[in-house]
């Protein structure tokens, strides 16, 4: 372990202004890999690769057109110096500020910066209709918070528009010991699968803006967090004596027609 660590620090610099905490436990990286492999990848796209600890992997995936995205000057400068056949693939830019990456449909894996994770998730929500697969390292809080459901606690925005196009499964933790350096938080991996929910939504915009302003005041009614968005009459209804937390995925979906 000591040794992997003095060898990272070698390599390249650190920046913890860009949220770098790189893996180097092999076995993560391989159980990645599989989930990866579950998943189709025809197109794929890494996130954040940094020294390359799951790209010396993803490279070798057959029938598999792959690039990657890295924001860092030197770590670009890394990996193509360790990878030729990256030059033409790796894309130097934030994820954040990229077009589509593909014509077509695509999946995402990666060891995401902490520090734009959710950002990271909302642009997977505006690309959803080409998001075959996402499989992502996340801190354990907001893997956990994507992952749950009506009733807990952590139950909130991105749980429910994630929820509402993808199923989210929560394969494992990943202890700090395995990245360098080690983060001060735990982590987690999960894998977002689109589905086809039988429910159906007013449109998009409404229903990203009626969750949003449900849980701005998650400790109030939805009375009063969301009544600038209904007409009086319909506040009456008992649904609105509950606060946000209290409503699954599909009961948003369906106050969402009957917003102003």
């Amino acid at each position: 372990m000591l040794a992997a660590a003095i060898t990272f620090a070698l390599m390249f610099t650190l920046k913890k202004s860009l949220g770098q905490h790189f893996l180097k436990d092999e076995n993560i990286c391989r159980k990645i890999i599989e989930a990866v492999e579950e998943c189709p990848h025809k197109q794929l796209i890494e996130v954040g690769p940094g020294g390359g600890a799951l790209t010396k992997y993803l490279l070798k995936l057959p029938k598999t057109e792959f690039k990657a995205v890295e924001l860092d000057d030197e770590k670009v400068e890394y990996l193509v110096k360790i990878f030729p056949q990256l030059k033409e693939k790796i894309i130097h830019k934030s994820f954040l500020e990229i077009d589509k990456p593909f014509s077509g449909r695509f999946t995402v894996v990666g060891n995401f910066p902490y520090n734009i994770s959710s950002q990271i998730l909302f642009r997977i929500l505006d690309w959803k209709d080409d998001v075959d697969c996402m499989i992502g390292m996340f801190q354990k809080e907001v893997a956990q918070r994507v992952a749950a459901k009506e009733g807990n606690k952590t139950y909130g925005v991105l749980s429910v528009l994630i929820q509402a196009y993808f199923k989210v499964e929560y394969l494992f933790e990943v202890h700090e010991k395995c990245f360098a350096p080690p983060p001060k938080v735990k982590s987690a991996v999960i894998r977002l699968v689109p589905v086809k929910p039988d429910f159906k939504i007013k449109d998009e915009q409404s229903f990203f803006k009626l969750v949003k302003a449900a849980f701005n005041q998650r400790r109030k009614t939805l009375r009063n967090a969301v009544k600038e968005l209904f007409d009086k009459k319909t506040l009456q209804e008992e649904i609105f004596n509950k606060r946000a937390e209290q409503l699954n995925v599909e009961q948003f979906a369906q106050l969402s027609f009957k917003m102003k």
